[in-house]
C-alpha cells in the first residue's frame, strides 16, 4: 500500500510521562524491536485500520498498542497511535453531513454509540492528564503542512535524506523551544492581526503542546509529500524560515514584508494542494 500524501506533527514524551504499567510496556516493546519508524508507520496504521473494519463490521476493533520510537540524550520517548481512539473519532465524521440512510449503512447507530463511547471515555477517563485533556500523540494533514506547524520549528532543525526510497524530511525541537516560539507568535499575531483565524490556530497549536511532558520531542514531519516534491525544492525548503520572517516583520509593524513572506509561503503550499485534484 501506498504511502499517504500527508504530513505529521508528532510529540515524543519520555516514559516517565506515562503510569507503571504503560511503562514496563513500551519499556518491552522498544527493547523487542517492535517499533516501525515514521517512513513506514503511517502504512502500517492504515492497513491496521482497514483490515480491523473489514467489509462487514459489527464492532469497533480492538487494535493493537503500537507507538514510534525515539532516543534522545538517552533517553527512551514514544508518540503513541491511539488507533482504537482514531477509528471512533473517524466513525463519527464519516456521519457529519451525510444523509441518515447513507450515514447508517456506512456506521450503523450501535457502531456510533459505540465510537461515541470511546471518544467520551479518552477525554475523562484514565488515558488523559490530570487537568483532563486527552494527550492525542500525532496530528495529520493531507496534501500540504498547515502553516502554523512551522511555527514550533528553526529552519536549523531540519533533517533531510534525498536517498532512493528514503527520502525524508522532518524537524525535531525539545518541546520547550517549541512551546517558547508558540507563545511568541500567539502574542505578535494578537497584537497585530486581533482574532483572525490564523491566531486562533496558532492558539489552539499551543494550547495543544501545554498538554506534554517538559521533557518532550516535537517532530514536524514531510511524510509521504516527499514524493510530491523533487529533491531540489526539498532542499531549498525554507518554510520555518519564511514564517519566522513573517512573525518578526509583523512585530516590526513592516506589513509589507510580512505581506511578502506569507504570499511566498502560501503560494508554495498551494501548488501542492492543487495536486490532490489531479490525483
Amino acid at each position: 500500500m501506498p504511502s499517504l500524501f500527508a504530513s505529521y506533527l508528532r510529540v515524543y514524551e519520555p516514559l516517565t510521562a506515562f503510569d507503571r504499567d504503560r511503562q514496563i510496556f513500551w519499556r518491552r516493546y522498544a527493547r523487542e524491536g517492535r517499533a516501525l519508524g515514521p517512513v513506514e508507520g503511517p502504512v502500517r496504521q492504515r492497513t491496521a485500520v482497514l483490515e480491523a473494519l473489514g467489509a462487514g463490521w459489527t464492532r469497533l476493533p480492538d487494535l493493537p498498542d503500537e507507538a514510534y520510537v525515539m532516543e534522545w540524550a538517552d533517553t527512551l520517548l514514544v508518540c503513541p497511535w491511539n488507533l482504537r481512539l482514531r477509528v471512533a473519532e473517524a466513525a463519527l465524521n464519516a456521519r457529519d453531513g451525510v444523509p441518515s440512510v447513507l450515514a447508517d449503512a456506512f456506521v450503523p447507530p450501535v457502531l456510533a454509540g459505540q465510537a461515541k463511547a470511546i471518544v467520551e471515555d479518552w477525554r475523562s477517563g484514565a488515558k488523559v492528564l490530570e487537568h483532563g485533556v486527552p494527550r492525542v500523540h500525532e496530528q495529520i494533514a493531507t496534501w500540504g503542512v498547515p502553516l502554523r506547524w512551522f511555527v514550533f520549528v528553526d529552519l536549523d532543525e531540519r533533517e533531510i535524506n534525498l536517498a532512493d526510497g528514503k527520502r525524508t524530511l522532518r524537524y525535531r525541537t525539545e518541546i520547550s523551544k517549541a512551546r517558547r516560539r508558540a507563545h511568541r507568535a500567539v502574542s505578535v499575531l494578537r497584537k497585530s492581526l486581533g482574532d483572525a483565524p490564523i491566531t486562533e490556530a496558532v492558539e489552539e497549536g499551543t494550547r495543544w503542546l501545554e498538554e506534554f511532558h517538559p521533557r518532550s520531542i516535537v517532530e514536524l514531519d514531510y511524510g509521504g509529500l516527499t514524493g510530491l516534491l523533487d529533491a531540489e525544492a526539498l532542499s531549498e525548503d525554507d518554510s520555518p524560515g519564511l514564517v519566522a520572517a513573517g512573525l518578526s516583520a509583523l512585530s516590526r509593524g513592516d506589513a509589507d514584508a510580512a505581506t511578502e513572506a506569507y504570499e511566498k509561503l502560501v503560494a508554495r503550499w498551494r501548488a501542492v494542494q492543487l495536486l490532490e485534484r489531479c490525483n
